[in-house]
């Protein structure tokens, strides 16, 4: 008897020591390829180049099914290793006939469950190594030799969350270490929680994407225009009431502005019963020094409109919610975090600007930025005002143009975000693209399913 408790006890304990193994993994859901990487390292991870090149693309499968393919793929500094798990992909197709599109069998280097080695070419030194676990490729964390240890980094959309942290641990652990272990032996160093993505934490987010695209075709820009408490046509400038032109009387005619303003309308008249008024949208919420071009430029102009507009909007959405009175710095709507230490440029790897009082963040961080508040901050939009430079002597930066920012991740997890501006939807390419050399600061707003824009 006793050795029977004796071996019930064993067995308990290794149960409960694998529990944690597997809840990791499941909690993930990628395919694992260390048992398989296991067998790599002398022929394909260690090995000189010319022997590696002797090697075919190889067909694996881990224990539980799991399919990997093993190839050389080789650039003009470096040859890199992929370990890549098996998928099956919806590919374009182009013919004579037309576009179709087809089931393909693939495997991706840079899907969740990946793995990737790259090594010198001249050296045939290890240079670095990552592992993809992300439904998007270009959120991934990385090793690189250091001396007898390796570093990491946490790397998303081209920001570092985490760079060069050492870890103790040699670099060739990391050729036959699982995805779980990775997690364990650095869950106090990286910054894990950025990877906790809940897709079925958007409906009311989306609710009001569906909304906003269906009604934009019923949207006219026009300057200077908003609708005001009563839901009458003003100017913006001058609050006295607009006049609309004959052809557009069946249209809601909107500055970009106006155009923020109806939607945050949409969320305030249902708990209001009116719309926002004008007056406090228009209040200064920046204090330039009389001296300097900025300064005297804002005596006569108002060079940061979009900034204290969102701003106002924000925290009038906020005082309506809670039936209590906000200005915006009392709000805690703007949007000042700073996830990321550095980030990849042309010119290489540069400390990160992050946040900038009355400036807000450059546009090279602000995908990555945005992915990090759709996991941090589900269910809320962001109103961005838009920090343009005009690049004579001396230089004017003005606050001019306005959007809104719908981040979140869809069934598969991939990160997403709608923009609209101007009555319109743009990509994020697109928004990119345009004002790449430009500034934009958020304001935060709850997302919410009683959503009710004024409909011509």
């Amino acid at each position: 008897m006793k050795k029977l408790g004796k071996c019930l006890l064993c067995a308990l304990c290794v149960v409960f020591s694998v529990i944690p193994a597997f809840a990791v993994y499941n909690r993930y859901g990628i395919p694992d390829s260390s048992e398989i990487r296991r067998d790599l390292v002398e022929t394909w991870f260690e090995a000189p180049l010319q022997n590696v090149r002797m090697n075919r693309p190889e067909l694996r499968t881990n224990s539980i099914g799991e399919k990997f393919q093993i190839r050389l793929e080789e650039t003009e500094d470096t040859f890199n290793i992929f370990v890549a798990p098996y998928a099956r992909i919806e590919v374009d197709v182009y013919s004579d006939k037309g576009k179709s599109t087809e089931m393909q069998d693939m495997y991706p280097g840079d899907a969740a469950g990946s793995f990737l080695l790259i090594r010198d070419k001249k050296s045939g030194k290890p240079l670095r190594l990552r592992y993809y676990f992300s439904a998007d490729s270009e959120v991934f964390v990385q090793f690189t030799p250091s001396g007898k240890t390796a570093f990491c980094d946490y790397v998303v959309f081209g920001c570092y969350a985490a760079r060069g942290v050492p870890t103790g641990l040699p670099f060739s652990r990391f050729y036959t270490s699982s995805f779980e272990q990775v997690v364990r032996w650095t869950e106090k160093m990286l910054p894990w929680q950025y990877s906790r993505v809940y897709k079925d934490g958007y409906h009311a987010s989306l609710q009001m994407i569906n909304t906003i695209k269906e009604l934009n075709p019923q949207i006219a820009l026009v300057d200077d225009a908003m609708y005001d408490e009563d839901g009458k046509p003003v100017s913006i400038s001058t609050g006295a009431a607009r006049k609309i032109d004959r052809e557009l009387a069946d249209k809601l005619t909107l500055s970009g502005a106006g155009y923020l303003k109806w939607i945050a309308d949409g969320i305030v008249e249902p708990l209001a019963g009116s719309q926002l008024k004008r007056e406090p949208l228009i209040l200064s919420t920046v204090e330039y020094k009389n001296v300097g071009f900025q300064g005297i430029l804002s005596e006569n102009y108002s060079i940061s409109f979009t900034l204290d507009w969102i701003r106002n909007l924000a925290s009038a959405i906020v005082s309506v919610r809670t039936r209590r009175t906000y200005l915006y710095n009392e709000s805690g709507t703007d949007v000042t975090i700073e996830p990321f230490t550095s980030e990849m440029t042309e010119k290489g790897i540069v400390n990160s600007t992050g946040f900038m009082e009355n400036t807000g963040y450059s546009m090279h961080s602000l995908k990555a930025l945005l992915y990090i508040l759709a996991v941090t901050e589900p269910e809320t939009f962001y109103f961005g005002a838009i920090r343009e430079t005009d690049r004579r002597s001396p230089e004017v930066k003005v606050f001019n143009e306005c959007c809104v920012f719908f981040p979140y991740f869809d069934e598969q997890s991939r990160f997403k975000c709608v923009i609209f501006k101007d009555g319109e939807e743009l990509s994020f390419d697109e928004f990119y693209g345009r004002y790449i050399l430009d500034f934009v600061f958020l304001t935060r707003v709850p997302a919410v399913e009683e959503f009710y824009p004024y409909r011509p």
